[in-house]
Parts: C-alpha cells; structure tokens; sequence
C-alpha cells in the first residue's frame, strides 16, 4: 500500500494522469494480498513513467513493455 502510494506521488510530482485498480479489494479478500493493485498510465504517458519509477530506483516494480 505504502508503495502504491509512494508510485502514484511521484506520478503526480511528473504530471502523469494515473488510475489505481483493486484499491478496494483488501476489504474483500481480507487483506491477504491475493490481488495486487495495479497503476495504470495512458499509453502516451508509459516512457515517462517508464523513466521516472527507474530513476527512483523502482524498475523492479514495472510490468513487461507488452
């Protein structure tokens, strides 16, 4: 959750539009972390956002190029 939020701050900081999907599904599942959220960007704003997460170091956290 910490990450999340830490992501869509510095999103923000960049001017990247961001949605957070399954925000609300710890209450369903029981926090037991079974699904992940997810940050979505629009695909004109993935390079950037691509860029930025790498430069803090949070290339890990990044999904295929797909």
């Amino acid at each position: 959750m910490v990450l999340v939020s830490a992501i869509g701050a510095l999103l923000d900081g960049a001017n990247i539009h961001h949605l957070v999907l399954d925000q609300n599904m710890s209450i369903i599942e029981g926090s037991l972390g079974i699904l992940p959220r997810r940050i979505l960007v629009h695909d004109d704003d993935a390079q950037e956002a691509r860029r930025l997460l790498t430069e803090a170091g949070l290339s890990h956290e990044l999904r295929g190029d797909d």
